[in-house]
């Protein structure tokens, strides 16, 4: 094993351009400070503002479990924050299919750059029903906080985050979080131009803390086609990509930490029994 990973190693080195995966850090700062010289370092950059834009406007598997609960909470949402929500993907995905418009008001957060060119997109398009910040103050009271893709590239802790906000959200919707049973890592994301830190969390130190902050988690889900594999360390394994719907807790729920520790339970033996690779 330490012959092959001193391989990959050396390949990352004299490759590290054309790998989307390279390194383990134990911090986001760690990954930070190890960008290969002359790429640019992070999401916020114009440069990187229309990566994949397209792509992600698209309704994909993954989404569905999303536009259920969205269509499950319903009335009881007036205010909606699209953490990470890039220039509006999920709104123009889900619009058509949820009558968003002049039913809920959807905030994206994000960056400075995307949030500029966010704004002046949808000012080209005349879209309604949306609009943009690249800070947590000054926000009404948040019901539903989307986070779809975010917990990759959040530079604090989730818990942090939330408690920006002026307070909890009642309803919590995270998906695509990319998860593992060992220890939370960062690897570098490569999109071309810029190289990106990622986190992989530890599932089970995760859920505690929603658990902490009041939060039972109702559904979960993964999604395999969209686990990882860090070319660079492959005997880490593959992460799990994740998503939930929780909201806060009230007495009648049942307790949330002994569903989440049966629900990791259960799928690592699922894990272990298929034995299914992740993707690169």
């Amino acid at each position: 094993m330490l012959a092959r990973t001193a391989i990959w190693r050396v390949l990352a080195f004299f490759g590290s351009s054309r790998l989307r995966y390279r390194g383990s850090f134990a911090s986001v700062a760690d990954a930070a400070a190890a960008v290969r010289p002359g790429a640019l370092v992070g999401y916020d950059n114009d440069a990187v503002v229309m990566h994949a834009f397209d792509m992600m406007c698209q309704i994909n598997l993954e989404d569905y479990p999303i536009l259920f609960w969205l269509s499950q909470i319903g009335d009881e949402a007036q205010v909606l924050l699209d953490a990470g929500g890039h220039m509006g993907t999920k709104f123009r995905a889900f619009r058509q299919h949820l009558a968003l418009d002049g039913k809920l008001e959807w905030i994206v957060y994000d960056v400075p750059s995307i949030v500029r060119a966010g704004q002046q997109r949808a000012i080209e398009e005349g879209l309604s029903g949306i609009r943009f910040v690249d800070s947590l103050t000054e926000l009404p009271r948040i019901d539903v906080l989307l986070a779809s893709g975010l917990l990759q590239y959040l530079d604090t802790p989730f818990a942090d985050f939330l408690r920006r906000l002026q307070v909890l959200p009642r309803h919590l919707l995270l998906n695509k979080v990319q998860a593992r049973r060992g220890p939370t890592i960062v690897t570098l994301e490569n999109f071309g131009c810029a190289e990106v830190p990622y986190q992989i969390r530890n599932l089970p130190q995760f859920l505690a803390s929603l658990t902490e902050l009041g939060y039972d988690v109702v559904d979960q889900w993964t999604v395999p086609g969209l686990s990882r594999t860090i070319p660079t360390h492959r005997y880490l394994g593959a992460s799990t990509c994740w998503g939930c719907y929780a909201r806060l807790r009230n007495d009648e729920k049942v307790d949330a930490a002994e569903s989440n520790r049966r629900w990791i339970a259960a799928n690592e033996m699922t894990a272990r029994a298929a034995d299914v690779p992740g993707n690169d």
